[in-house]
């Protein structure tokens, strides 16, 4: 009796365990792995068969899973920096539990695997490029005059226009871009936003932090850059508008500029015929004055 107890207690304690599986979503890492020789699989195909299988039997079971992007590179390092074995299965699992912590991620809805895998890259690039911004951030260090920490107020800047351009932005659907291209890697960061019932902004909160980040480094290192703003909302056209990234600032972008930055192919130089119904336009006032020149030291 006390042991059917005790199993019983372990079943109802399984409910209560979250799981993560990292998941090989391409060819290629998937045979970088098979150079391992406790790693079972020797078809990717199979492999996500095996893998969607497996969470749907959680997700029967009422077990609520993660999904990770496993990336066999970091793998690799992780082990050599740890000192574990990368040719046993429960390294793996530390790696994957270690993702589980610190990298992108994804809950299980019960989507097929062919639509979750998408978005779960889109996640992991997501957050690999606010990992790479903030590093870079945070080296600026202080500045050698007065002791600011160049990257924090960087932030603080750019955490200040983003809100002056959702402030002054038209109700409906927000749609933003921010590139920057003058750090060692071209960097590009989307911003969604919505209004709810009361009118007031809705954010994802990860989306939100690494915009502001890129915008940021941008800022602090006087990059060639950009941020456009679309504008959805029922019955009108949408609006597009922007500007460049000059000095610690945003320098409104013309109407003629705008359409021909959406009108001209970025490889072939070629004109794209404009689409319909969009207003290309001068952005609102962000009633800022001129604050461009920032950390005069």
């Amino acid at each position: 009796m006390a042991h059917t107890d005790h199993q019983t207690m372990r079943r109802a304690l399984r409910r209560e365990v979250a799981g993560t599986i990292g998941v090989l979503t391409d060819e290629h890492d998937f045979r970088a792995m098979r150079r391992y020789r406790s790693f079972a699989f020797d078809d990717h195909t199979t492999y996500l068969e095996q893998v969607e299988a497996l969470l749907r039997s959680r997700a029967s079971r009422g077990d609520h899973t993660t999904v990770a992007l496993f990336d066999p590179e970091e793998y690799a390092e992780f082990c050599a920096e740890t000192g574990l074995d990368p040719d046993l299965p429960s390294s793996r699992a530390r790696f994957t539990a270690e993702l589980a912590a610190t990298g992108a991620t994804l809950p299980y809805d019960g989507r097929p695997l062919a639509d979750l895998l998408p978005t779960l890259v889109e996640e992991a690039v997501r957050h690999a490029t606010w990992e790479y911004a903030a590093t870079l951030l945070a080296r600026l260090g202080p500045c050698a005059s007065c002791g600011e920490d160049i990257g924090h107020a960087a932030f603080t800047r750019a955490s200040d226009l983003l809100a002056r351009i959702l402030d002054t932005a038209p109700p409906g659907h927000r749609h933003l871009v921010c590139s920057v291209s003058g750090t060692p890697e071209a960097l590009v960061a989307v911003l969604h936003a919505d209004d709810d019932p009361d009118g007031a902004t809705q954010l994802d909160e990860a989306e939100a932090l690494e915009f502001t980040t890129v915008l940021a480094l941008g800022l602090a290192a006087h990059s060639p850059g950009g941020l456009v703003m679309r504008t959805t909302a029922p019955g009108i056209p949408d609006r597009v508008y922007g500007w460049r990234l000059r000095g610690y600032g945003l320098e409104p972008l013309t109407a003629g500029e705008v359409f021909d930055a959406y009108c001209t192919d970025a490889e072939s130089g070629d004109l794209i015929s404009p689409e319909s119904n969009v207003d290309y336009c001068e952005p609102p006032d962000l009633g800022e004055g001129d604050q461009r020149s920032g950390h005069r030291h």
